[in-house]
């Protein structure tokens, strides 16, 4: 059986029986623009999955007939005369509260999916590129919307299609706010994999990496999020010392005996 968490005016989260947690944004007649709600609740749902028991992977997606319009200039116009906490505060680690929006799914623990269909801009193209892996359809409309504002990427963007995006191009869209489709931001490096119906892809997707040892699945995505920045020795050294954590642990020994069985692995969440 599903279990639906409390969801609150904007966002919802939905656990599956395999340890697929679907986050969905759920303002679709305003196609998920982020207001200041948003954002609070996009926060909540972060730290709701952080710690959350049996959770083996996350689906991102959008109500409605977009993933994200970006932000909602009304709404942030109303607030922004008045906001507390100054955008160089780091408010949570190394990111103010924006940036956490987008940069919290790169740092959850385990694998993240973004599902992306119809408008996808500006903050909105910021958090789907903080998942590890973003299914779009193929005529998704996306766009670096910040120029037209007269501002810059400044919810993780930059941090994120670092190594991802090609230069060149990302100056382009970005001094230009054009818009483009799935297929070229695929081209680009925005996009993983285009998929027609992006949500069920996503969904496919998650279940296989369900069916993995989620301790392994952890470690690699922890060491996905610091070669980049590592040495070539240090990150040689962290590649053994989560091998030697992995091996002959119980899941180690499942991953094995279920392939050799050709059976369904039974695996241990990890702590």
């Amino acid at each position: 059986m599903r279990h639906d968490l409390q969801p609150n005016e904007r966002v919802s989260i939905t656990m599956e029986p395999n340890g697929v947690a679907q986050v969905r944004m759920i303002r679709a007649d305003k196609m998920n623009a982020l207001d200041p709600d948003m954002f609070a609740a996009l926060q909540d749902a972060g730290r709701a999955l952080y710690d959350m028991p049996g959770l083996r992977c996350v689906v991102l997606a959008g109500e409605g007939r977009s993933f994200c319009a970006g932000l909602d200039m009304g709404s942030m116009a109303q607030t922004g005369r008045h906001r507390e906490t100054p955008l160089t505060e780091r408010t949570h680690g190394n990111a103010n509260g924006p940036q956490q929006v987008a940069m919290q799914w790169r740092k959850l623990p385990v694998p993240v999916i973004a599902a992306v269909h119809g408008v996808c801009f500006g903050g909105g193209l910021q958090v789907a590129s903080g998942a590890d892996i973003r299914v779009v359809a193929p005529d998704a409309r996306l766009a670096v919307m910040e120029m037209k504002w007269g501002l810059v990427p400044d919810m993780a963007g930059y941090a994120l299609w670092r190594g991802t995006v090609r230069d060149d191009m990302l100056r382009e869209l970005t001094y230009t706010n054009r818009e483009f489709s799935g297929e070229e931001g695929q081209r680009l490096g925005f996009v993983t994999l285009l998929d027609a119906d992006p949500l069920a892809r996503a969904h496919a997707l998650a279940a296989e990496i369900a069916l993995h040892n989620p301790e392994a699945v952890r470690a690699a995505k922890h060491l996905f999020n610091r070669h980049r920045e590592l040495d070539e020795a240090t990150v040689l050294l962290a590649e053994s010392e989560l091998q030697a954590g992995l091996i002959g642990r119980p899941n180690q020994f499942e991953a094995v005996a279920s392939q050799m069985q050709r059976r369904k692995p039974n695996f241990t969440d990890p702590d």
